[in-house]
């Protein structure tokens, strides 16, 4: 951890408010990111990421320095996701859990919220068009599997987090990872497969 890491976790620790701004400004983005790719709405990734920095603010003095900040964050973040997660499938929404304004969002910008365009020019409308319906599709395809696979598969291919960070986040082990990632790449092969047939 760096020294500047640890002055702003100390300033957290004695509740300092612009401490909090700034662990928001510097990782909000990478908890929304991910909390979106995990429940599929804006509205609710919104709602889940405010959790999540509350939740960092109010238990800060629970980390103990062991992994890195953001691990912990993002620990955070996928154990909040997966609670709205069951607690949404206990009242029964939509089984996609893509919104219309997410759906807008990935359609209107071609990339993952918080990434770099995947191109420096401006493509024909056609192929726009095509990136549009494959990250919709992509979103659709991660949205079927469960929250563990999800999870995992937004922290590797998404987030691009390496397998141990992976194994501190989710507390499984580095195989466990690896092969649990393997049958989650192969569920979004198959579900991919059947919708471009």
């Amino acid at each position: 951890m760096s020294l500047a890491e640890r002055l702003l976790i100390g300033r957290l620790r004695q509740r300092d408010e612009q401490a909090f701004n700034e662990v928001v400004r510097l990782h909000g983005d990478k908890v929304f990111n991910l909390v979106l790719r995990m429940v599929g709405t804006r509205a609710e990734a919104e709602d889940i990421a405010q959790e999540v920095f509350v939740t960092v603010f109010k238990s800060i003095d629970s980390f103990r320095g062991e992994s890195k900040f953001t691990t912990w964050l993002l620990r955070i973040a996928a154990n909040h996701s997966k609670n709205r997660i069951k607690y949404l499938a206990r009242r029964s929404t939509d089984g996609n859990g893509l919104d219309g304004a997410s759906e807008a969002h990935l359609a209107d910008n071609h990339f993952a919220p918080g990434k770099p365009p995947l191109h420096g020019h401006i493509d024909a409308p056609d192929a726009l068009l095509e990136a549009a319906e494959m990250e919709s599709l992509m979103q659709e395809a991660i949205a079927t599997l469960d929250e563990e696979h999800r999870l995992l598969v937004v922290l590797r291919d998404v987030e691009e987090l390496s397998y141990d960070e992976i194994a501190e986040i989710t507390g499984l082990p580095e195989g466990t990872v690896k092969s649990r990632l393997h049958r989650a790449r192969v569920a979004l092969k198959e579900h991919l497969e059947d919708k471009l047939r």
